[in-house]
């Protein structure tokens, strides 16, 4: 099962992680406005994250399998369509139906770790495996653009989604439980799943508004598309070798420092995103960025698995990160649109990851030990 959910963490995850090149292909071939590639970029969280609540209001009704599978269906049809399209008004709603897709795979996901002995482990391994694809996607999609443009991105990132899509049908069939999840509570206390989705959209609307304009933040500092994608290559390596030890010590981690360490890591990194003047800094903050932001989501998700094992609470936690996160884009691209840049938005970025610092530091001191019931 972990190869599917690996398979299945990657294709859930190629919109927000290749949006940004899409953000600037575009950008360069029509000329949208910065507020207009912010819309466009919520369009598809937005999407995204109504998949998942409806999938989580409702988890016992579907498998795993099926959601992937009609994952792939929509993802590719609407990536492979948006190579053809010219009309903003028809690439928003390319975008609809890609976050829908997303947004059922990443319930997939979310639903098979339920069924593992060690959800956040589970989800780490996707992680792993995922970062490591993504390390030669962020080389390769890039030298795409390159020579054939924002249309060929398109048409490399369905045919991306084709393939990983198949690694759903290693997924379980069924939504049924293992004994273990079976007997793990059901539905936590309000207080407590209050917090920890309170904490995730919070990191989620501070590290990730300035994600679809990163690329952009970095030309601002003149460092070009491919060098770019050179250290998000680098960058995501990073994050795979992060998530890798996450994998092997998450479940004897202490509850109380790892997340506030992660998040505040996080925080600075989104800051130095958009206000550092060189490329070698810009470099340094972006490794930072993507360890930290893909340990602490596991940890966050851990808080969500511990107090809901069957995955549903874990499944609107990621939904809540998506909500927050297309929120933040939008605003984040009137907010570069009103201040023609991007310095604002980082730091703003690290007051939201101290504020779900303090959130989740009562969650932490509990005296059980790990961030994982196991």
């Amino acid at each position: 099962m972990l190869v599917g959910i690996g398979a299945a963490s990657a294709a859930a995850h190629i919109g927000n992680n290749f949006t940004t090149y899409l953000v600037g292909g575009l950008i360069d071939r029509f000329g949208f406005r910065p507020g207009q590639m912010g819309a466009f970029s919520t369009a598809e969280t937005l999407s995204y994250a109504a998949a998942m609540f409806t999938v989580a209001r409702a988890s016992g009704r579907f498998g795993a399998r099926a959601l992937g599978l009609a994952s792939t269906v929509l993802v590719v049809g609407a990536q492979g369509s948006s190579a053809f399209i010219a009309s903003y008004p028809l690439l928003v709603l390319a975008r609809v139906a890609a976050g829908l897709g997303f947004g059922l795979m990443n319930s997939a996901v979310n639903l098979a770790a339920g069924q593992t002995a060690h959800p956040a482990r589970a989800i780490s391994v996707g992680l792993a495996f995922q970062t490591l694809l993504f390390a030669a996607v962020n080389i390769g999609l890039p030298m795409v653009g390159a020579r054939l443009g924002v249309g060929g991105m398109f048409e490399t990132l369905a045919a991306l989604s084709l393939i990983l899509g198949m690694g759903a049908l290693m997924l379980p069939a069924t939504s049924t439980p293992s004994d273990q999840t079976a007997t793990a509570p059901h539905k936590p206390h309000d207080a407590q799943s209050g917090r920890i989705l309170a904490a995730m959209a919070l990191f989620a609307v501070g590290s990730m508004a300035i994600w679809p304009f990163m690329e952009r933040a970095a030309h601002a500092i003149h460092i070009p598309a491919t060098q770019f994608g050179r250290y998000q290559s680098i960058a995501t390596l990073a994050a795979a070798l992060g998530n890798m030890t996450l994998v092997a010590v998450v479940a004897r981690l202490p509850q109380r420092g790892p997340l506030a360490l992660a998040l505040l890591a996080c925080g600075a990194a989104c800051a130095g995103l958009t206000t550092v003047p060189s490329a070698g800094l810009f470099a340094a903050a972006l490794i930072l960025y993507n360890v930290s932001w893909f340990i602490t989501y596991p940890l966050i998700l851990g808080l969500a698995f511990g107090a809901d094992a069957t995955g549903r609470l874990a499944v609107m936690t990621t939904a809540t990160w998506l909500l927050s996160q297309s929120l933040g884009s939008l605003v984040a691209g009137y907010v570069a649109q009103a201040f023609a840049g991007y310095g604002v938005i980082g730091p703003a970025g690290l007051l939201a990851c101290i504020g779900a610092i303090i959130i989740t530091w009562p969650l932490t001191c509990a005296p059980t030990g790990p961030l994982v019931a196991h």
